[in-house]
């Protein structure tokens, strides 16, 4: 049964300069319960789209990854492109990802990767001539992110708030450093007391300095102790949060306390928000850092 007018078809095309996110993107869209198809190629999308509008509802949400893989097929996909964007049961969205020569070549020193248009192996030859073959495309693109500066949970965000059906909230972990002689957190869902750890308070030069510079965050990290506390907090949270996630709680504070929450709880607070940037909405808080003798408000 072909869809009615009522049943529109959500059909999304991720395409873009190699190496601007769109793995990224079309997990995103696998998040958000898409259809997902990574390197299409154009020339069979007529038949994709014969079947998509063949299962009724049952494939209402696609996302579908086109890229330089199959540039030779491209003339077929604006093609079908200006014919989908004229038809009744389909939502035709063309999502490009771009990223600054620097970013991409940078990236592709990254991961050793070779570019795909790049026969002399210099990732720039590739990126240019990538560029010129895709400026047409990028053109008709109802949606351009420029992922430059992003980092892949920021695309993941901007993705899920822009094609989420409800708008949903996003999972935001929040890691708050405190120190316990100034009162627990009464927002903490978990409290990790860290006060076992050497104190850089004890050593003189690095009294007044925080756990955000680097020689104190070095000091409390180079201790057994605390890589081996590290690693059994982040294999917990790695098993707790998606778990929190799937309950639907839309915050989670993880609050790391030492005895001022100037050294200890920082230098580890801003380790675990590190830790997990990519994967989760990460903001790191820092309560205490300036309740110093003499600074306290």
């Amino acid at each position: 049964m072909n869809p009615s007018a009522t049943d529109e078809i959500q059909l999304v095309i991720i395409t873009g300069m190699s190496g601007a996110g769109k793995t990224v993107a079309i997990h995103s869209f696998e998040d958000l319960g898409f259809f997902c198809v990574d390197n299409l190629p154009p020339a069979l999308m007529p038949k994709f789209l014969e079947l998509m509008k063949e299962s009724g509802n049952k494939m209402n949400k696609v996302a579908l990854v086109m890229d330089l893989r199959g540039r030779e097929f491209f003339d077929t996909l604006v093609r079908l492109i200006d014919e989908l964007s004229a038809s009744t049961w389909v939502t035709p969205q063309i999502l490009f990802l771009d990223a600054d020569d620097a970013t991409l070549v940078r990236r592709y020193k990254e991961t050793r990767r070779s570019h795909p248009l790049a026969h002399s192996g210099l990732p720039l030859e590739g990126i240019e001539q990538e560029r010129r073959l895709l400026d047409e495309l990028k053109g008709r693109a109802q949606l351009i992110y420029n992922t430059s500066t992003m980092k892949p949970m920021q695309l993941r965000e901007k993705i899920l708030v822009e094609f989420s059906a409800n708008k949903q909230t996003i999972f935001t972990v929040n890691v708050m450093s405190f120190g316990f002689k100034h009162g627990i957190p009464i927002d903490a869902d978990l409290v990790f007391d860290v006060r076992f750890l050497p104190n850089p308070h004890y050593v003189d030069h690095m009294r007044p300095k925080t756990g955000l510079e680097e020689e104190v965050s070095s000091y409390v990290l180079k201790w057994n102790d605390t890589q081996k506390f590290l690693a059994k907090t982040t294999d917990l949270l790695t098993f707790m949060l998606p778990l929190y996630k799937r309950e639907g709680k839309s915050q989670l504070v993880i609050a790391i306390g030492c005895t001022g929450g100037q050294h200890r709880s920082v230098a580890l607070a801003e380790y675990i928000g590190a830790f997990y940037e990519n994967d989760y909405k990460i903001q790191v808080l820092h309560r205490d850092i300036d309740k110093r003798k003499g600074l306290a408000k």
